[in-house]
């Protein structure tokens, strides 16, 4: 639940915030959920400290012959509450100060959603696409061996993330198993065949899903009668818009790196999800209806669902969004002064680590599954996870209310709980 501020911070102030590094964006949250906990100064430093970072040098034999460095990271945040999990990613832009914040996001996301983990991320920097599925596994295969001394069903299980996927999971394992021995639940997000979870593809997607419904009918609205806008087109952007078509909203606008479609008569959404597996992306789709990802952020709409890069949302443009709820798919997709901004105009934001938390959800029903060599069928898995994330709504309203705070700020809220209350348990 939005809360209106009494009174707005000078401007200077909003700009500083959206200056801010990614791991300085999560610890600001932190830090005011940690004092509206009056959190002791040793377990805040104890909390927002990384325990261990690898930093690890890749030499990759491309195709043309020609040997190619690259450099790949794993970040082990916090392991108060069990086993460091969190999700490989492959892309340029991908540096330690993401990594680590992510790392971060994935500690106070599983303590959420109530899952028996700790957080972790890690990722490689390379322009993934570019890749040929041999340069792709080669890569995927050398980074295993580079941490695998970190990693293990009880100590640290990867993931799918940006640009990777079940077939790179299944890699992973292949490559870890070789080495450590036969170990399905050393990673999660695998294809079926290799002991991957029903529903684990379209997790995120189906979590946001069902928050968005809850937070529909503390608002009372009726999710058919919402225009929902998605900003991203891939996994997780496009089976939300999917299942919001499929619960009646209209779907009015869909974007990816091409650019995006707006109909204010609603989209067809598989034809759109054909359209983009079969051309790559969603450029050409509907050409006489083509807008920009910027106009999509400000259109109007009851829904908005940034589903792609971070930090779409800022302080120079959140003024000019028009919609009623945010479900942030995407990872930190709103600066801290673009987050002020939408508090003071009481807009209801659903944050990461609560909104796209569907997806670490089933990886640890899938973890389950391997260690315990059961096979749960999809309708299980779905509503095991629907319970998972609208009781973590819940708990995160409550929070909210409590304090008088943002969603955002009471979903710190409970996670700092429950990981302080872990670490006091084991005498940390």
């Amino acid at each position: 639940m939005a809360v209106k501020k009494t009174q707005t911070e000078p401007q200077n102030e909003l700009t500083k915030l959206d200056k801010l590094s990614a791991y300085e964006m999560v610890n600001y949250y932190f830090e005011q959920a940690a004092n509206k906990l009056n959190l002791p100064e040793e377990y805040r430093v104890a909390m927002k400290g990384t325990y261990r970072e690898l930093k690890v040098q890749l030499l990759l034999r491309m195709d043309s012959g020609e040997l190619k460095e690259f450099t790949g990271f794993r970040v082990q945040h916090n392991a108060a509450r069990g086993p460091y999990k969190g999700g490989i990613r492959f892309h340029q832009d991908v540096d330690q100060d993401e990594v680590r914040a992510l790392a971060s996001l994935m500690t106070w996301k599983n303590a959420i959603v109530d899952i028996p983990f700790g957080g972790a991320k890690g990722g490689i920097a390379v322009k993934a696409r570019e890749l040929s599925p041999r340069e792709l596994q080669g890569i995927t295969r050398i980074y295993t061996r580079k941490i695998d001394l970190c990693l293990g069903p009880h100590k640290d299980i990867p993931a799918p993330d940006v640009n990777t996927n079940a077939t790179v999971m299944g890699w992973f394992m292949d490559e870890y198993g070789r080495r450590r021995g036969y170990s399905p639940a050393c990673v999660t997000g695998k294809p079926l065949e290799l002991g991957g979870s029903e529903g684990r593809e379209q997790a995120t997607g189906r979590g946001c899903l069902f928050v968005t419904q809850d937070a529909c009918e503390d608002s009372g609205i009726d999710i058919r009668d919402c225009a929902v806008a998605v900003q991203g087109f891939g996994n997780v952007g496009s089976n939300y818009a999917l299942f919001m078509d499929e619960q009646g909203a209209k779907v009015v606008a869909i974007s990816d790196v091409s650019g995006g479609v707006y109909d204010k008569e609603g989209i067809h959404i598989k034809k759109a999800m054909a359209y983009a597996k079969k051309n790559g992306s969603l450029e050409g789709f509907m050409p006489n209806n083509r807008i920009s990802n910027e106009e999509l952020i400000e259109l109007e709409c009851d829904i908005l669902c940034p589903a792609a890069l971070g930090g779409v949302i800022t302080l120079e443009n959140a003024d000019r969004v028009k919609a009623k709820i945010i479900v942030e798919a995407a990872n930190h997709p709103i600066t801290p002064g673009g987050d002020e901004i939408l508090n003071d105009k009481g807009i209801v934001v659903i944050p990461d680590i609560l909104a796209n938390a569907g997806g670490v959800t089933v990886s640890y029903f899938e973890w389950t599954q391997n260690l315990q060599q059961l096979h749960w069928e999809e309708e299980f898995v779905n509503n095991e996870l629907h319970k998972k994330m609208s009781k973590a709504y819940r708990r995160v309203q409550s929070k909210s209310k409590q304090y008088g705070v943002s969603m955002r700020i009471g979903a710190f809220i409970l996670a700092l709980e429950r990981v302080f209350d872990a670490m006091k348990m084991r005498g940390i």
